[in-house]
């Protein structure tokens, strides 16, 4: 039961944080947008450039990448925003991976338990014989607990990996579109 008890708190405390995570990011892709967008729309690259380089943000790193090669062709800014987006999404995917494992392994260690009380009420009957239903009743208990803590656990978990997921997805559909934006301002 601890390990189970150990994973949900994992969980719970990966989910609030790229939770706030996402939620911040999305604040801060937002905003810079903002004050980024009518900067090169004027020509003002410069000041764009400062602009990103106060934000702590993975699309600053973009719109910086794409201000770098201004006055390319769309191909050439398109790619650079691209790889740049890329590479800058990859952290935002911190912890899935972890919140996923711990969704795979709660049964699993639910099974674990399991397996455990059948043996210890296989134990007694091998000690005592067929013994009385209290004295089977411990490992039966025990078996069908963790089974459903493992479970308990899993099904929530797999719930707040989905719900990530989907919104890291959001986020990132977002880079890209705001990127997109940029470019076609630089094209101008």
């Amino acid at each position: 039961m601890y390990p189970i008890a150990l994973c949900s708190i994992f969980a719970l405390g990966i989910f609030l944080e790229r939770l706030w995570t996402y939620i911040k990011v999305r604040r801060e892709f937002r905003e810079l947008a903002h004050k980024v967008e009518p900067l090169v729309s004027k020509h003002l690259h410069e000041e764009a450039v400062a602009t990103c380089h106060q934000a702590d943000s993975p699309l600053a790193q973009v719109f910086l990448a794409a201000l770098r090669v201004a006055g390319r062709n769309r191909e050439q800014i398109k790619a650079v925003v691209e790889e740049t987006g890329r590479r800058e999404a990859a952290p935002l995917q911190r912890f899935l991976g972890l919140l996923s494992t711990i969704a795979t392994i709660s049964p699993l260690l639910g099974l674990l338990g399991t397996v455990l009380g059948m043996i210890r009420a296989f134990n007694v009957i091998a000690s005592q014989g067929m013994g009385t239903p209290a004295t089977l009743g411990g490992g039966i208990s025990e078996a069908l607990i963790t089974t459903a803590a493992g479970m308990t656990v899993a099904i929530p978990v797999i719930l707040a990996h989905r719900y990530l997921s989907g919104r890291l997805d959001q986020l990132i559909i977002e880079m890209e579109e705001y990127s997109l934006r940029l470019v076609d301002l630089l094209e101008e």
